[in-house]
């Protein structure tokens, strides 16, 4: 016991070290100017080489999962097609959660050579009973057993939405709370759980960074969406990309924010170069549901644009 203890300080304290380290790295204001491709590690450093792969969320295929013209079968063997580095289990398209069906997904991928980024779900933290809460930290380390026997290493989860009459400080707390709950199950499998900055109260680097260093986990990151931090009068959507980035487990990417402004691409892409990134850029379509093309038309591009960048901008 004495020894495990020591090693999970290693751990943290490692995680803190290498955090601090990639964030003054990125040496990166609001008006800071950007470089055309990534500066090669001089000193061979490996903690300072990105190393940036290319992903795809089944997210991306959600309209073609839910109507039953594609399986997560059919999805591992896209990765294939895509010649992605690692696809992301969405867990809202898996079929059951029974050890056999999942065994059957983990045997499949790995004959195809596709690796899981993680697996994603839709647990929200936020709740303003205290009954619901313990429900959705329950929710949570069933997933963590889903994601453990798929023989992956990350599961995304939500903050979620304030609910009428709750302040962020509370919201924030109930987060904080379950989220230490949950990496405390998660630590023993060797699983990290992402916390997405999604629509809610995740939508600040300000709270997204206050949880993490209130939770104080080597489980504990970001799982980082690069669409949807809200801009404030001090930070833009990049600086707050910028911020999260050493605490970044799987990135979700789009080409533009939520409120229609297309990304400068290059510009994140060597924000996560310069922090010595490694992991997942992993795409999340979701343009057929506004009006734009379907996934099976649209992906293929997005994942060649993706996989241009990650070259371009790695170091390893």
């Amino acid at each position: 016991m004495r020894n495990e203890m020591k090693n999970t300080m290693g751990r943290r304290e490692f995680l803190k070290t290498a955090g601090a380290g990639a964030l003054a790295g990125a040496g990166l204001s609001m008006g800071a100017p950007h470089a055309s491709a990534a500066a090669p590690a001089e000193s061979g450093d490996p903690a300072k080489m990105a190393r940036l792969l290319v992903g795809c969320c089944a997210y991306s295929y959600r309209e073609m999962l839910t109507h039953g013209q594609m399986t997560m079968e059919d999805f591992i063997r896209k990765g294939v097609e895509l010649r992605v580095d690692g696809v992301d289990m969405t867990v809202y398209y898996l079929k059951s959660t029974d050890p056999g069906y999942l065994e059957n997904l983990r045997y499949l991928a790995y004959q195809n050579a596709v690796p899981f980024s993680g697996a994603a779900c839709g647990s929200s933290l936020v709740q303003a009973d205290a009954a619901k809460r313990a429900q959705v930290v329950s929710d949570i380390k069933k997933w963590i057993d889903v994601t453990d026997r798929l023989g992956a290493s990350h599961l995304r989860v939500f903050a979620g939405k304030l609910p009428a009459g709750t302040t962020i400080q509370e919201a924030t707390g109930w987060v904080v709370e379950g989220l230490k709950e949950a990496c405390d199950y998660a630590a023993p499998k060797g699983i990290r759980l992402g916390l997405e900055d999604h629509s809610g109260v995740s939508q600040s680097a300000d709270v997204c960074l206050e949880i993490m260093h209130r939770v104080n986990s080597p489980y504990a990151g970001i799982n980082l969406d690069i669409t949807h931090f809200i801009p404030t009068s001090t930070q833009d959507q990049y600086a707050q990309i910028a911020a999260c980035i050493p605490y970044a487990t799987v990135s979700h990417i789009r080409d533009h924010f939520d409120d229609g402004t297309p990304i400068d691409m290059d510009r994140v892409w060597k924000m996560f170069a310069d922090a010595g990134h490694k992991g997942y850029m992993s795409l999340e379509y979701e343009g057929d549901s506004r009006g734009g093309q379907t996934a099976a038309a649209a992906v293929p591009g997005q994942i060649a644009k993706i996989r241009e960048l990650c070259t371009k901008y790695s170091t390893v």
